[in-house]
């Protein structure tokens, strides 16, 4: 049978009544535990583990645990919005523009453009999941440890040249995510570094509890060290538009669908990478729509275009990471490894074998994406007024609610009061960050990619036996390498084409000089 008519097959399944309404209790129960901050889909499917237990077949759990990924990627994009708190890593990029159209009173636009285009990348990208997965997954391999190296490089330098005003503070904040990334006991030696001898640094510095701490903690403590200068309220809330539902103008329709294919288009392919995940397609798709834009002095100040991209990039990445997962067993993202779990549950093994012993199961989950995408989207839409009330409570209420959310997800994250500690040591580091303008981004970004290229970096020296030319000998490296130092300079050569212009101009002002 080809691959239309496995998936045939698989909406068969999904759309009788029992199978629906795991689906409708997955993207439901996964956008409202993704609104509440530090709480992504992880934790939300890992608490859900024993539940499968008491089910007779993998079916309805994993059509479940689909659609609580995709509910909680959206309800992280809500507290990112509303309140600068995401609920994940891969909503942080979401924030930089989704709050700031939250201040400015375009809650409903900004929520309306992640829902809609969270819907368009998800079913292309599920789309392209359904053709391409085992292409996909097949070229995948060919990434040696060199390129991942190369890669996790360029993106940390990209986002940091690019996001914000200095590219000096934006490399301290990167280091400071690399220094909080490194903590713990290393992988390759078993040695424990930066720990100060506390036994609970050993296990390193769990992200979610640094997400926490920058974003939920840090935001609220630098609104209370404002709060007699700004008003009650968040921000005042717009009527909306006579276009788009109510919700979107005609000019944010024309702003946003071309960040959505683009936002697709860097998430499909960097999830299904090996290593991959959501953050990186995120976070670059972000800095290429500020980049690009026609706009770009609105970007900082709630540019739409940087709600749409990274919105889009991030559910298409799910059904990225499914690829190497379903078809090499190798889970490229923490909720990919909590999935792989549950398919040990289940006595199934992820793999190349998976396709032909349980396709029911592979393509009920792939026609699941479908149906979860018209579900989140069908949910979500209507709910937008009901989500853009949180704007109206009085600040005092709205950020002790916020410290005590954050306080609790911390705890369930981690199970330990010394973390939640650390989390508000973490917040007070974030607060001063805002209080002198360094990006927060950079440091997240840092503690995410920087083990992971740490990793690939030492793993590329075992295999070139200590030689540093295994990183300039294949051209992807190389090319990838290249394309770093580039992103170094693009934010300097403004400046330096001005100068070349002003030395160039110079000799012809000094002979009119003497002409006169």
């Amino acid at each position: 049978m080809n691959v239309f008519g496995d998936l045939l097959s698989g909406f068969g399944t999904v759309l009788s009544p029992e199978y629906l309404l795991y689906a409708a209790i997955g993207v439901t129960l996964g956008t409202f535990v993704g609104v509440l901050p530090g709480i992504g889909p992880a934790l939300t499917i890992a608490l859900l583990l024993p539940v499968t237990f008491s089910l007779d077949e993998p079916i309805g759990a994993f059509i479940m645990f689909a659609g609580i990924y995709y509910g909680a990627m959206y309800g992280g994009s809500t507290t990112s919005i509303l309140l600068n708190t995401p609920g994940e890593s891969a909503s942080v990029a979401t924030a930089i523009e989704g709050h700031q159209m939250a201040r400015r009173g375009r809650a409903k636009a900004a929520l309306a453009t992640a829902a809609i285009g969270s819907f368009v990348a998800g079913t292309i990208s599920t789309l392209l999941l359904s053709v391409f997965a085992q292409p996909v997954a097949k070229l995948a391999t060919t990434f040696r440890a060199a390129d991942y190296f190369a890669l996790t490089l360029l993106a940390m330098v990209a986002v940091t040249a690019l996001v914000g005003r200095s590219l000096v503070r934006g490399l301290i904040s990167l280091v400071l995510g690399l220094f909080l990334g490194l903590v713990g006991i290393d992988g390759l030696t078993g040695q424990a570094r930066f720990t100060f001898g506390t036994m609970e640094l050993l296990e390193g510095i769990d992200v979610v509890v640094v997400i926490v701490g920058l974003f939920a903690i840090g935001e609220t403590l630098h609104v209370a060290s404002r709060l007699r200068q700004l008003p009650e309220h968040v921000a005042p809330l717009s009527p909306g538009g006579s276009a788009g539902f109510g919700w979107m103008t005609r000019d944010d329709w024309r702003r946003s669908w071309r960040p959505w294919l683009r936002g697709t288009a860097f998430g499909f392919p960097f999830g299904a990478l090996p290593s991959g995940g959501a953050d990186v397609p995120t976070f670059l798709s972000y800095t290429y729509e500020k980049h690009r834009s026609k706009n770009k002095e609105q970007f900082g100040k709630g540019a739409i275009e940087g709600v749409a991209g990274p919105e889009a990039a991030n559910n298409a990445a799910f059904s990225g990471v499914l690829v190497p997962m379903l078809t090499l067993g190798i889970p490229t993202s923490a909720t990919a490894a909590v999935m792989l779990a549950a398919f040990q549950i289940f006595n199934l093994q992820p793999g190349p074998q998976l396709f032909d012993r349980s396709p029911e199961l592979v393509w009920a989950l792939i026609a699941s994406l479908y149906v979860g995408n018209v579900l989140l989207l069908a949910l979500n839409l209507p709910l937008i007024k009901v989500w853009v009330k949180v704007l109206q409570i009085p600040r005092p209420m709205l950020y002790a609610g916020i410290l005590l959310f954050a306080t609790l997800g911390v705890y369930a994250a981690t199970s330990s009061v010394n973390q939640v500690f650390i989390a508000y040591a973490i917040g007070l580091l974030g607060w001063g960050m805002r209080h002198f303008d360094f990006p927060i981004a950079p440091v997240i970004l840092g503690v995410i990619l920087g083990p992971m290229m740490e990793l690939q970096f030492r793993r590329a020296l075992l295999v070139g036996n200590g030689d540093l030319t295994i990183f300039v000998t294949r051209p992807l490296t190389l090319t990838l390498l290249l394309l770093t130092v580039l992103a170094l300079v693009v934010p300097y050569l403004p400046r330096i084409i001005a100068r070349l212009r002003g030395r160039r101009a110079s000799p012809d002002r000094l002979v009119f000089a003497e002409d006169d």
